[in-house]
C-alpha cells in the first residue's frame, strides 16, 4: 500500500506566514532522524546503533523504543533534499518505508512530500480493511502536519 501527500511550508501568497529557508526545513527533518521522540507520539527513546557519512549522504541505523516494543530501522539522509526511513519486516511489523522530500518548484516556495509504503502482504495479521487503511493514512497525515508545526517551532529558536 502507498500513501503520498504534500504539505506546503511557504505560501508565497500569505504575507503573514513566516517563510522558512530550505536549511531550516532540512534541520527539522534531520532532527526528526536523530531525535525522533520529539516528533513521534508514544516513542520513549531512540538508540543509534551505527552512523556512517559519505559525501552528501548519511546513514543511521536506529532502534526505536516504544516501551517493550522496539523497531529497528535504517535512515538515509541526503543533505537538504530527503530523508528515507526503511523498516525491515518482522513477525510483528511489515516492511515499510517513509520518504520525506523537500521540494522547491520556484524560489522560496517550499513543500515537503511525504511518501509511505507498506508491504502488508507478508503478514496476515497486518491485512487492513478500507477503514483501517483510511485511519492509517489520516494518522500519517496528522503526524506530518505536526512535524511541520514542530519544524516551524524549531525555526523560531536560536541556533546553539
Amino acid at each position: 500500500m502507498r500513501f503520498e501527500h504534500l504539505v506546503q511550508i511557504n505560501d508565497l501568497t500569505a504575507p503573514g506566514l513566516e517563510r522558512l529557508s530550505r536549511e531550516q526545513v532540512w534541520r527539522g527533518l534531520a532532527l526528526r532522524a536523530y531525535d525522533p521522540a520529539y516528533f513521534i507520539l508514544g516513542l520513549e527513546g531512540c538508540s543509534i546503533r551505527n552512523h556512517e557519512r559519505r559525501d552528501n549522504e548519511e546513514v543511521l541505523e536506529r532502534t526505536l523504543h516504544f516501551g517493550s516494543f522496539e523497531v529497528e530501522d535504517r535512515v538515509t539522509l541526503l543533505h537538504e533534499q530527503q530523508t528515507r526511513v526503511e523498516v525491515q519486516a518482522t513477525d510483528k511489523w511489515p516492511h515499510c518505508t517513509a520518504t520525506f522530500s523537500i521540494e522547491e518548484p520556484e524560489p522560496q516556495s517550499l513543500f515537503i512530500r511525504f511518501v509511505y509504503e507498506w508491504d502488508d502482504s507478508k503478514l496476515a495479521e497486518h491485512q487492513l480493511d478500507d477503514d483501517s487503511r483510511l485511519a492509517r493514512e489520516q494518522a500519517c497525515h496528522a503526524a506530518d502536519i505536526d512535524t511541520v508545526q514542530r519544524i516551524r517551532e524549531l525555526a523560531q529558536q536560536p541556533l546553539s
